[in-house]
């Protein structure tokens, strides 16, 4: 029998974990998966921004129960501790979020072997991390994996964007999210006979608010993409959503661009 839409997007009674989910974008992402049933855990490096995430589902009334927890990506303990909270308490994960990000705007005079390493580490090694040790939840319940890339790692960015603003993009953050699809698609090939789906979202330009008071960068950024607007975090709620259910049960491998048609130019 058919199953309808609304039972194919149910999250109810999953458990979704978002690395970064206080954050800009990680925000929407949590709201996502609350809205559609799932008890959604909340992992930032700083725990007062997931309690005020969590408190945030909360207030709206989002079903499920949801939780802060405190986890730093770059450090394995934190991400061992992570897991064994997840075992002890849920026994499993369903969803897997690995959107957590903090890097350093250096501009290719700028950046030093130093900042390379930091960034590639959070952006990619970290991936690898909540992957490697959260294999063994995700098997129990032939969960998903969504990481979060950027359209950046499939593309180059246009130097000319940057010229004469304080804004950078440096060459470790295209790289590192390069390896996140690559390593998106191995998982989708070597984790699949454990029930195991894998892909990647690839967000275009969603500045953050301190970004957009550059009205100059923000025209640049607005004309580059076919739309000729910037993307709003709720925009990505949609894409999560079919990733992130049974919607989206015969997707694996795949990197879902959000951004606006940036990439087809």
């Amino acid at each position: 029998m058919n199953r309808s839409l609304s039972e194919l997007f149910d999250l109810s009674g999953r458990v979704a974990l978002v690395s970064g989910g206080g954050g800009y974008l990680g925000s929407a992402m949590c709201e996502a998966l609350a809205e559609l049933g799932a008890d959604v855990v909340v992992a930032s490096r700083d725990r007062s921004h997931g309690e005020a995430q969590v408190e945030a589902l909360q207030a709206q009334g989002a079903p499920g129960r949801h939780q802060a927890m405190e986890l730093d990506v770059t450090d394995r303990d934190s991400v061992e501790h992570c897991m064994a909270m997840l075992r002890e308490r849920h026994g499993g994960l369903d969803v897997l979020i690995n959107n957590a990000w903090s890097g350093r705007k250096n501009s290719w005079e700028s950046i030093e072997e130093e900042d390379w390493y930091h960034d590639v580490d959070v952006s990619l090694n970290s991936v690898f991390r909540m992957v490697k040790l959260g294999f063994p939840l995700l098997e129990k319940r032939a969960g998903c994996i969504i990481n979060i890339a950027s359209m950046y790692g499939h593309v180059a960015p246009d130097y000319r964007l940057y010229e004469g603003t304080d804004h950078a993009n440096p060459p470790s953050y295209g790289a590192a999210k390069a390896g996140v699809l690559q390593f998106t698609r191995y998982l989708a090939s070597f984790l699949s006979p454990h029930g195991i789906r894998a892909n990647a979202i690839s967000p275009g330009a969603f500045p953050h608010a301190v970004t957009r008071e550059n009205q100059v960068f923000m025209e640049r950024l607005q004309a580059r993409a076919p739309l000729g607007r910037l993307g709003q975090p709720d925009e990505l709620k949609g894409a999560l959503a079919l990733l992130a259910s049974d919607a989206g049960a015969y997707i694996t491998g795949q990197n879902l661009c959000v951004d606006g048609g940036w990439a087809i130019w």
